[in-house]
């Protein structure tokens, strides 16, 4: 373990703060072969490597550092076969349980309508409002945002046609907001376009937008307009999904128009759902109050 350590510090060139968490991890190891008995590295097997996960749970780690003290000794393994102290890496296959899922932060109704209601002054400005608008209003990925051109917009009825992942299309209804802030946006896009360019959105160059540029000009914006959070576009995204479920309960429609393949993606929203409720009950409910639900 010490040679690896310092195989690691010296050829590896690691941080001090990793070695640390590395050192820490097969420490682990060690104590476990300890207690089970286990006088050789070439001892632990298979089922060996999937006991020491569990024993690690056991005690009450969290998967993350589960999965770390595994990557630890997986790669530990892998340096002792290149010293040809043992013939396999019984770590090869092991897999810590799954990490809980984070929550996607998202705005609230007020900070939304915030956001988008910037004053269009100028024609970046009329641009920038009419890409948030249709981000919070149809909840596009940020790539799908920057690849719309023209023919995929259809104003007089309200939707838009995106190309997804796996480049499968959906049609998406769009806010009469939305169209309101595109519709502004057209006649002064023709002051930008250069030559034949068909993107929906252009900079100021006369080019499609870039994905960095948008997420410049939603910062941009959510400092100007006095936001007390960073604001990214899969914020928005995530926004018009929860707002979208907590108005109808519709997961089958959300999945749909967020364009996910498996409805399991779009259940994490139903977390969100609750953890609303969760909140309108804290403030509501007199036991809340005192620390007492549960």
């Amino acid at each position: 373990m010490e040679r690896y350590l310092e195989h690691l510090r010296v050829e590896r060139r690691m941080s001090r703060h990793t070695e640390s968490g590395y050192k820490r991890d097969l420490e682990r190891l060690h104590s476990y072969c300890q207690q089970s008995d286990l006088l050789e590295w070439a001892d632990i097997n298979p089922h060996r490597a999937r006991t020491f996960a569990g024993a690690l749970r056991r005690q009450g780690l969290a998967p993350r550092s589960i999965q770390r003290a595994l990557s630890a000794s997986r790669g530990f393994y892998r340096y002792l076969m290149k010293q040809r102290l043992v013939q396999v890496n019984p770590f090869s296959g092991t897999t810590a349980p799954k990490a809980e899922k984070k929550l996607p932060k998202s705005l609230s109704v007020d900070q939304a309508s915030l956001l988008v209601a910037v004053e269009a002054s100028d024609p970046i400005a009329v641009r920038d409002r009419a890409m948030m608008e249709l981000f919070y209003s149809s909840g596009l990925r940020l790539s799908e945002l920057v690849e719309l051109n023209l023919r995929q917009i259809d104003l007089d009825h309200g939707s838009v046609r995106v190309l997804g992942k796996g480049r499968k299309e959906r049609d998406i209804p769009v806010g009469r907001l939305a169209v309101a802030a595109i519709k502004a946006w057209l006649p002064l896009r023709t002051e930008f376009a250069t030559g034949d360019e068909s993107a929906l959105f252009l900079s100021s160059r006369g080019k499609r937008i870039s994905a960095r540029a948008v997420q410049q000009r939603i910062q941009h914006w959510a400092k100007r307009q006095g936001l007390d959070t960073g604001v990214h576009p899969h914020m928005l995204r995530h926004s018009f999904a929860t707002h979208v479920l907590e108005s109808s309960g519709e997961l089958r429609a959300v999945q749909e128009l967020l364009g996910h393949a498996n409805i399991s993606t779009t259940q994490v929203y139903t977390h969100l759902d609750f953890q609303h409720l969760a909140e309108v009950y804290d403030k509501a409910h007199p036991r809340a109050k005192k620390g007492h639900r549960g």
